[in-house]
């Protein structure tokens, strides 16, 4: 028998979770069987914990789309009981079920060896939002990072916080975007130079250009502060979309991309190959401080997922969330 987080639907298609006992044949099917150390809290994990957001596909259902562990058993060759790996993405935690259960059995494929120099809890106060961040940074440096501060929007929120503190430790002068007057001096001992509130940034102009200001920027909000920030880029600078917190719709031109070389780059994180995958967990486990990692932790326990959960939803949580399984 095992612990774990469990979302159930009433007909009323009302949802809600509780902590129950599960057996072992309770798990889904797959090569490897993980027990499950940490796990952490995303937006997704809100919607997965919550209403479903049309990201869960049957109840009964264990949420959670990161986790890391130990290997207790493996049917495949590369993954031997007592390897240490982690998980991000692949829809585990949202149509299979995930790292809020202190055991997991998932592809082999899903898996990533967990690099040296991290444990399974850093790896989880890295999580998918630390992945995000790092594969944003890669993808900015494959592009040429341009001379100038490179401005991370929602600085203070997961991905943000681990952009802020790679790219600070990297020697770039990083402006953090956040609408939390509070949280400046978070952003600051992470490496931030320069706090721009969210209201500067936020509104739609008329111009589809403005002044070159930014060398570069990691953007996890989209919608009117992504088109505003494209018409503030330097000739030939990079974004790295990584989220829509802010919204979906793009109301800009594309005078931006036509007129200064402009590059916007998507970044996924759910399907990313696995050569990349160790890259960026290579690079995290080598370029992101861990005395930076650790202030942002929030500990947290599987009894604390619902309501954690909701607060996410809500732009309310700091940082990042590491769950402990056996806590």
């Amino acid at each position: 028998m095992f612990k774990a987080l469990v979302v159930e639907k009433d007909d009323d298609g009302k949802t809600s979770a509780s902590v129950q006992e599960l057996s072992e044949d309770r798990l889904p099917a797959g090569e490897v069987t993980v027990a499950v150390e940490y796990s952490t809290v995303n937006y997704k994990d809100g919607l997965c914990i919550g209403p479903g957001g049309g990201l869960v596909r049957n109840y009964p259902h264990v949420p959670g789309i990161d986790f890391a562990g130990t290997v207790e058993a493996s049917d495949d060759d590369r993954y031997k009981p007592g390897d240490k790996v982690v998980l991000t993405g692949w829809r585990v935690g949202e149509a299979h079920w995930g790292g809020y259960g202190q055991k997991a059995r998932v592809k082999a494929d899903w898996l990533v060896p967990l690099p040296d120099g991290l444990d399974a809890r850093q790896a989880m106060a890295v999580g998918t939002a630390g992945f995000t961040a790092m594969l944003a940074v890669m993808a900015l440096e494959d592009h040429g990072i341009k001379d100038g501060p490179v401005l991370v929007t929602g600085a203070a929120g997961g991905v943000g916080s681990v952009a802020t503190a790679i790219l600070a430790n990297l020697g770039y002068e990083v402006a953090g975007v956040t609408g939390r007057p509070e949280t400046a001096d978070y952003l600051r001992s992470l490496g931030a130079s320069q706090i721009v509130p969210r209201e500067e940034i936020n509104e739609t102009t008329k111009r589809p250009l403005e002044g070159e200001t930014w060398a570069g920027c990691v953007d996890a909000v989209g919608g009117a502060m992504l088109a505003r920030v494209l018409g503030q880029m330097k000739y030939g600078a990079s974004v790295a979309a990584v989220g829509l917190a802010g919204g979906a719709a793009l109301p800009a031109t594309v005078i931006p991309f036509l007129l200064r070389g402009v590059n916007l780059l998507g970044i996924d994180s759910v399907m990313q190959p696995y050569d990349n995958r160790v890259r960026a967990w290579a690079r995290i486990a080598k370029d992101l401080p861990m005395d930076k990692l650790e202030a942002m932790i929030q500990p947290a326990t599987l009894a604390d997922l619902p309501q954690l959960g909701a607060d996410i939803l809500k732009g309310q949580v700091k940082g990042r969330v590491v769950v402990d399984l056996n806590g």
